[in-house]
């Protein structure tokens, strides 16, 4: 009769611990189950980056949090390709294809840099849709520079 005792209670804890691991894997499963919505920014930020060798999008919303970027060499193009006009508009499609799903309607651009991709890359973000709402150019503009080198004495 004890070892009957024993081992109902042994089965009764087995099968409490089983139910335990069941509500946690459906807990799991509930949460993996969830998707977060994404949210609908209307205004945000395009920052463009044109260099002599690169031309780089980054979008982002109006607090700079990060929605998508995209480069030229990110897209396959090598050497001198990269710094062209096509190049930039191919960046601007691949970027704006990657924020669509913000729902972005109004854009600031700001640019950067004195590279060919600049004027190709803000008329690429006007064809996609974007309505622009500024165009501000923030290339970084010495104020008499860094100090000469001395003179070379031979």
């Amino acid at each position: 009769m004890a070892e009957e005792v024993k081992k109902t209670e042994e089965v009764e804890v087995v099968e409490k611990e089983e139910q335990a691991v069941a509500e946690q894997s459906s807990a799991a499963e509930a949460k993996k189950k969830k998707k977060r919505a994404k949210q609908q920014i209307l205004k945000g930020q395009a920052h463009i980056k044109c260099t002599y060798n690169n031309t780089m999008v980054t979008i982002s919303d109006l607090n700079g949090g990060i929605l998508g970027w995209s480069s030229s060499g990110l897209l396959g193009f090598k050497g001198a390709k990269k710094a062209t006009p096509y190049a930039a508009t191919q960046v601007v499609g691949d970027v704006s294809e990657k924020v669509k799903k913000y729902g972005i309607q109004e854009l600031e651009v700001y640019v950067k840099g004195v590279g060919s991709g600049r004027e190709a890359s803000i008329r690429g973000l006007a064809n996609r849709g974007f309505d622009i709402q500024i165009i501000k150019d923030v290339t970084p503009i010495p104020h008499n520079g860094c100090r000469p080198k001395k003179p070379r004495r031979v």
